[in-house]
């Protein structure tokens, strides 16, 4: 069996070990990043990799996947395969992720090459391992929700009584936007769970059994920080999910605590410098908004740009794509801040593959509903439940007092309930969405 790691396996000091200079383009032309995933968040990294005159590679899995169909310099592998990985370093200065699934085996030979990998393979393995993940919030004293490592139905059990039911069931490894994961409402729902200890026990690891979180709401908290050291974080955002996707988001969070506010920030702060993360971090949360655990807790990470990151593409002076460019290749990090200043706010709401088999056949109709709302398509075969798209509305900025300062009008605005602006917004950008995967209203 895999233990999650130890203490030791954590960096001494915050910044140890990835502190590096600006990366230096080979041929003192241009900046080449090569990209190792062929998925929409690829695909949505090469409008400003044009701006910034960075040549992106890609190793993806098709020609008609998301990414391939609009990066050129597109090499057709396996990301699984040693070979087909370091066809691509041999292109780049730089190689980062549009997922976390390479194997440790594909991280660690590229690494031994002399590729520069941002988020480095120590790195990773937080994101990869959620049994990893939940040893390392710990060990830095952040606050987790009750867990355990279970290898056994009668260790499940034993923890479900000890905690409390229902219990939620996690893979370590390999599940996203639900997938991989299980709740269990009582000891009773633990017989349907043997497949999954079989699978766990051919693999050599346990699974992660975690108390249920009686949460108000799901926050995510993002960062960049640059292989140079530098941070800086987003607005916290409030995160809708739906069947256990991200659905909508609202950026900042509405009606937060500015105390809760700072703690979601401060954890996603320490969490990138801690774990040594390079490029952009998403940090799931939950919020508990009242009674005697008050507060966050940390739910997932992903290293990478993150779904409820869209709406920084549109909303924030730097946009999550760019923002992660700068940061894997040791460039200054960009302002963070949303265009419309303080008080002002951006809904994001993901389109789901549905009746309409041709989005583009309701964009005219789309458009004309929402001409203030962007559209962004992923160029992805519709299918029940698949994210195909998004839309983005920003929010201008309400009227503050002339004795306020833009701060203080900033935080009067998180703490009110949700003015009309932002639930009308909502509302349009859902109906938007529906219509361009239904093609009616909702």
């Amino acid at each position: 069996m895999t233990d999650p790691p130890l203490p030791s396996d954590l960096p001494d000091e915050p910044s140890a070990g990835t502190v590096a200079p600006a990366a230096t383009p080979r041929d003192g032309r241009t900046f080449r990043v090569g990209i190792i995933g062929d998925g929409q968040l690829a695909r949505m990294t090469a409008p400003v990799a044009t701006e910034l005159g960075i040549e992106l590679h890609l190793l993806a899995g098709s020609w008609l996947s998301s990414a391939a169909q609009v990066i050129p310099r597109t090499i057709i592998g396996d990301y699984r395969h040693t070979d087909d990985a370091l066809r691509l370093a041999e292109r780049v200065d730089v190689i980062t992720f549009d997922h976390e699934h390479v194997p440790a085996e594909v991280l660690t030979a590229l690494q031994d090459a002399g590729v520069a990998l941002h988020p480095g393979p120590q790195a990773l393995r937080y994101a990869q391992d959620k049994l990893a993940m939940r040893a390392a919030v710990e060990d830095l004293e952040l606050p987790n929700p009750q867990w355990r490592q279970v290898s056994t139905a009668a260790e499940l059990t034993e923890f479900g009584d000890g905690v409390g039911w229902p219990v939620v069931l996690k893979t370590p490894r390999g599940g996203y936007d639900g997938k991989g994961v299980r709740v269990l409402h009582s000891a009773a729902d633990v017989e349907a769970t043997a497949d999954w200890f079989a699978r766990a026990a051919e693999e050599g690891t346990g699974l992660l059994a975690e108390e249920k979180v009686p949460f108000t709401r799901e926050l995510s908290a993002q960062v960049a920080r640059s292989a140079t050291g530098e941070i800086r974080a987003y607005p916290v955002v409030q995160s809708d999910q739906r069947d256990g996707v991200c659905d909508l988001v609202t950026a900042p969070a509405p009606a937060t605590e500015p105390d809760l506010l700072e703690q979601a920030a401060e954890i996603a702060l320490t969490l990138a410098e801690r774990l040594d993360v390079t490029g952009m971090l998403a940090v799931e949360l939950f919020e508990i908004s009242d009674g005697e655990r008050r507060g966050v807790f940390v739910n997932e990470l992903a290293m990478r740009p993150h779904n409820s990151g869209h709406w920084s593409m549109d909303g924030a002076v730097t946009g999550q794509f760019e923002q992660h460019l700068r940061a894997v290749l040791g460039l200054p990090l960009g302002e963070t801040g949303l265009v419309t200043g303080d008080g002002g706010f951006t809904v994001m709401k993901n389109i789901f593959g549905g009746a309409v088999p041709q989005l583009h056949t309701a964009l005219a109709e789309a458009m004309r509903l929402a001409p203030e709302a962007k559209v962004h398509l992923y160029g992805k075969a519709p299918r029940a439940g698949r994210k195909v798209g998004h839309v983005t509305i920003v929010g201008a900025s309400p009227q503050a007092s002339a004795a306020q300062s833009p701060a203080e009008a900033g935080a009067q605005a998180l703490q009110q309930t949700p003015h009309q602006e932002i639930r009308t917004a909502q509302d349009r950008a859902t109906e938007l969405a529906h219509r361009l995967s239904e093609g009616g209203t909702p």
